[in-house]
């Protein structure tokens, strides 16, 4: 059983986040191998909150489990990488599906083979993009929640934070089939959006400066 509970694994995947510290100095720092904090970050940043639930474990039916696994035998991704993209929890555990279809066994569906979210992506609005992203940034709610709140595909959900993350809020825009020159917000909306997206940023300010707080606190006692 893990020595940090739900709580602290969650605290230190966001104070790697927040770039004031690397994976080796947190490992050291908590006493912890480096593959294990790399591995609570991507859970993290792939899942949010509820990767780090008691006995929550996700559906997955046979396909999804081979889709994984093919994608990682294709040399799409690392172990690390694969598990991040298809919300696995453990290397371990993609490692053993790996094994079961290189030896030609079943992948068995986990729990009845559901699957993450079943959603096919579809065409959305600009606001609705906007909305489950401000969600996002104000809760860190796990894609497979945003997936099946505003009904889109998990990858859908994924895409827009990552692209907000690289972009902002512009890059949220569907530029599909249109000229470079047009665009679906106007300046003035633009700003409103971006206010949205900062009030759902500084909604979150308190929990960075408790984590702020023990930061100087593991500074001192490593200084």
């Amino acid at each position: 059983m893990s020595k940090y509970s739900p709580e602290e694994k969650m605290q230190i995947a966001e104070i790697y986040l927040s770039g004031k510290f690397s994976y080796g100095s947190l490992a050291r720092i908590y006493g912890v191998q480096l593959s294990t904090i790399r591995l609570w970050v991507a859970n993290y940043e792939s899942l949010g909150a509820k990767a780090f639930e008691p006995g929550a474990w996700t559906r997955r039916s046979s396909t999804e489990k081979e889709e994984a696994v093919l994608f990682y035998l294709a040399g799409k991704g690392s172990l690390l990488s694969t598990c991040k993209k298809y919300g696995i929890k453990s290397t371990w555990t993609l490692r053993n599906w790996i094994k079961k279809y290189n030896s030609h066994e079943t992948l068995k569906p986990t729990r009845g083979g559901g699957k993450r979210n079943m959603t096919n992506g579809r065409k959305t609005t600009l606001e609705e993009r906007i909305a489950l992203v401000e969600e996002y940034v104000a809760t860190k709610a796990s894609y497979d929640d945003l997936a099946a709140k505003y009904k889109v595909s998990y990858q859908q959900a994924y895409s827009w934070v990552r692209k907000y993350k690289d972009g902002g809020v512009e890059a949220l825009e569907d530029r599909r089939g249109k000229k470079k020159d047009i665009s679906e917000m106007t300046e003035m909306e633009k700003l409103e959006a971006e206010n949205r997206l900062l009030r759902a940023e500084n909604e979150r300010k308190q929990m960075e400066i408790d984590f702020l707080k023990k930061l100087k606190e593991i500074e001192r006692r490593w200084g």
